[in-house]
């Protein structure tokens, strides 16, 4: 496990604060509704949510290693298919649809959000360890304005590894909150190789953990290619 952090919290720190979000977030499963697509007042899931019937499944199995320091983590009662924009390492235009095939964990992230650039150094090794062609962190950072500020933040502490994913709109956090699946930062969803909504979890974790890579196992084993 990385033991390079921004703040110098153990992992421990991290469990705690992921706890107390798994308190807010509530012990039930994440509700979504079919509510149109877009990052904006049309909500963030596509129109077919016939995709994801073979989904229910993965849930089942992701939902016995929200354990530990991944225990915040929620799964979705209704899988459906997340339909969400943002910009990719060369500034174009991507959607959620563009991982077609590729287990994902997006994450939402910003520079003045202390839980997160305590999170990125566990992300950047999970994507290290775990990292290839069934399996992708997408972090996407949020701040708003230039990149100079995210930008800066990866460089000074290291964080390397990660593509460098961008919505200075915030239209995929606004998007999110709008489905009661954001309430704070960070924010993680975990999707399966057909793009479909698996779990979601607010607050921090140690990504880089046996948990963290017991639940990312059982997504790509169920779900990914």
């Amino acid at each position: 496990m990385t033991s390079k952090r921004p703040f110098g919290l153990p992992p421990v720190r991290l469990i705690l604060i992921a706890g107390i979000a798994g308190i807010f977030a509530g012990a039930v499963a994440v509700y979504v509704t079919n509510t149109g697509s877009g990052n904006g007042g049309e909500g963030v899931f596509a129109a077919s949510a016939g995709a994801c019937e073979g989904s229910v499944e993965t849930v089942k199995a992701v939902s016995q290693f929200t354990k530990g320091e991944v225990a915040a983590m929620v799964p979705a009662q209704s899988p459906r298919p997340l339909d969400l924009t943002f910009k990719g390492p060369t500034g174009t235009e991507l959607k959620t649809a563009d991982f077609a095939g590729k287990t994902v964990l997006l994450n939402l992230w910003a520079t003045w959000c202390g839980p997160c650039r305590e999170e990125m150094p566990a992300l950047a090794a999970l994507q290290r360890d775990m990292g290839g062609p069934g399996f992708e962190v997408v972090a996407v950072n949020i701040d708003t304005g230039s990149d100079e500020k995210p930008k800066a933040f990866l460089e000074e502490y290291g964080i390397k590894g990660l593509g460098y994913y961008r919505d200075s709109s915030m239209g995929v956090f606004n998007g999110l909150k709008k489905e009661g699946l954001a309430f704070g930062l960070p924010v993680t969803l975990i999707m399966d190789g057909k793009g479909c909504l698996i779990s979601a979890m607010n607050g921090p974790a140690a990504w880089d953990s046996a948990d963290g890579k017991a639940l990312i196992t059982a997504a790509k084993g169920s779900g990914g290619t």
